[in-house]
């Protein structure tokens, strides 16, 4: 790890334009899961445009997709956190019980490796309830 990168806080005035800048901010360890968890959502949802929203790297899962339509990833001091939304949450809680969470998110600890597969089910399972409450509004 260099020495030259600085772990972000929330508090921190500096403000990202890309998810690269976000990345390259963040110690070595958190790029690295972070990146992991990027390939993840992209796996699950191979068209999901990337941006940065509330100063962290977000993952719309539809074109135009606001807030409740994406994917959101975070980097910490000592873990990373998987913004997915409160639906989510509760249908993979049981897959979850080892790791803390929040209403709509989930902290992975840095020191274990990702759980991959269960965090494509979980993007996936996002997207699909996502397209079909747009299939269901343009009935």
């Amino acid at each position: 790890m260099t020495s030259d990168k600085k772990q972000i806080k929330m508090s921190d005035p500096k403000k990202f334009k890309t998810v690269q800048d976000y990345l390259d901010s963040q110690p070595e360890m958190i790029m690295v899961a972070l990146i992991e968890l990027r390939n993840c959502i992209y796996e699950a949802e191979p068209s999901a445009i990337e941006m940065i929203n509330y100063n962290i790297p977000a993952y719309a899962l539809m074109e135009g997709g606001k807030r409740e339509q994406q994917i959101m990833i975070a980097g910490y001091k000592k873990h990373v956190g998987l913004y997915p939304h409160p639906t989510v949450m509760e249908k993979f809680e049981i897959e979850l019980s080892d790791f803390k969470k929040g209403k709509g998110s989930v902290q992975f600890p840095i020191d274990r490796p990702l759980p991959k597969q269960l965090i494509v089910k979980m993007v996936r399972y996002r997207s699909n309830l996502l397209k079909m409450d747009n299939y269901e509004i343009e009935r």
